[in-house]
């Protein structure tokens, strides 16, 4: 997917993760922004969160606010196989 995908350079999608690592948060499935209502990990208290999410180069995740919109993403397809670089 290199290199659309995995650098922050002109030209790829300016997909971005601001990440606090001492942001503490309770797992639940009341505040997961999926179309399920369990997680397996119901209750579990972890440290670190995403602060804010870009998604090519708009926030889809502000704090506890998910923006994002339904058909917002987009699928790439990749090669059988990765290319190693040296």
């Amino acid at each position: 997917l290199y290199p659309r995908k995995g650098t922050i350079a002109v030209g790829s999608d300016a997909d971005l993760v601001i990440f606090d690592p001492h942001r503490k948060h309770t797992i639940s499935a009341k505040t997961h922004h999926m179309r399920v209502d369990y997680s397996m990990f119901e209750g579990i208290q972890v440290t670190g969160m995403p602060d804010t999410v870009l998604s090519r180069g708009r926030v889809v995740v502000d704090g506890d606010k998910f923006l994002g919109r339904a058909g917002q993403g987009e699928f790439l397809k990749r090669a059988t196989y990765a290319q190693i670089n040296d």
